[in-house]
């Protein structure tokens, strides 16, 4: 599968930078966390892994929400509401009336106003590493000042990897596409301001409103947003289903992302889905072969012939 082309929708007076993956029966748009940028998800390999095995299945939308990655910048802080309009831009763009739509992190946010605003374009709710009010779940006030403060002074070195996949810190190479990832996401001031904003959200008392099948994934040992935040969500929302994960990154990119996208596929389609593994099946061939008439061994050219004239697949001991 190749890398798609970036395109921009209008919202409003501001474009919004976006790809599809795939051309299967089903919509599925990816809402962000909180920075994004379409052409580095494609260097990190997990992230390139969860776009493809869902791209396998279905048409999937990511998006790059305003004032980050290849979207316009855009001054002041945008609210909720209009960052989640961005969602119906995008839709409108690829011409999708109706789509499952997937938020991780912060943009778990965006994606239950988005079905409790437009229930009939929303299929189906899935909501990865997600809450509905920050301060009870990700960071007290006091955190997000720490936060704040560093990101003044550190903002683009991959110092907040800490606070997000402290597992994958001492990891040099992930650590240097974090590194870039955090420049190329959003400026410091930019990022600041989103931090700022994400502060702002509580969505509790749009949860008891979801009428479509939602799905919310958490998993056990999330550093960033606490695994009650999930509990929450999955107690709030009408019949919705949970499932916990194993693991101890927040990035839905990061860790067993097979995890993630088996549970989403299963629930979409209704059908087990089948984890492919970089592994070949091999059959070992331990056995002699005496040629009745001679009593002589057979030569490894003669028992392929006699097998079907290949060797693929077995290896001679």
């Amino acid at each position: 599968m190749h890398r798609p082309q970036t395109r921009y929708a209008k919202s409003g007076d501001v474009h919004i930078a976006y790809q599809v993956i795939g051309d299967g029966p089903l919509n599925i748009v990816l809402s962000p966390g909180f920075i994004s940028n379409l052409d580095l998800h494609w260097e990190e390999p997990g992230y390139a892994r969860l776009l493809r095995t869902l791209g396998s299945f279905a048409r999937v939308i990511q998006f790059d929400k305003r004032g980050t990655g290849l979207s316009d910048r855009v001054g002041g802080i945008p609210t909720l509401e209009e960052r989640m309009d961005d969602v119906r831009a995008v839709m409108d763009a690829v011409g999708s009336k109706s789509a499952a739509i997937f938020g991780a992190s912060e943009g778990g946010a965006m994606a239950v106003l988005f079905a409790a605003t437009y229930p009939k374009r929303t299929q189906s709710l899935i909501l990865y590493g997600s809450y509905a009010h920050f301060h009870t779940w990700v960071l007290t006030p006091t955190e997000l000042a720490l936060f704040i403060a560093n990101a003044e002074e550190t903002w683009g070195t991959g110092s907040s990897l800490k606070s997000f996949a402290p597992t994958l810190a001492n990891d040099a190479e992930f650590a240097n596409w974090w590194a870039r990832y955090e420049r190329q996401g959003a400026s410091p001031s930019a990022a600041i301001a989103l931090a700022r904003m994400n502060a702002e959200i509580d969505v509790r008392a749009v949860l008891p409103l979801i009428r479509v099948r939602t799905l919310v994934l958490h998993r056990k040992g999330d550093p960033r947003v606490k695994i009650e935040g999930g509990h929450y969500l999955a107690r709030s929302i009408p019949g919705a289903l949970y499932k916990e994960l194993p693991g101890n990154s927040h990035p839905i990119w990061t860790g067993a992302v097979e995890d993630i996208t088996k549970a989403v596929q299963e629930f979409l389609t209704g059908r087990q889905a089948v984890v492919a593994h970089d592994t070949v099946l091999a059959t070992v061939l331990a056995a002699e072969f005496v040629c009745d008439t001679c009593g002589s061994m057979l030569s490894k050219k003669s028992i392929r012939h006699l097998i079907g004239g290949t060797s693929d697949g077995i290896w001679f001991l």
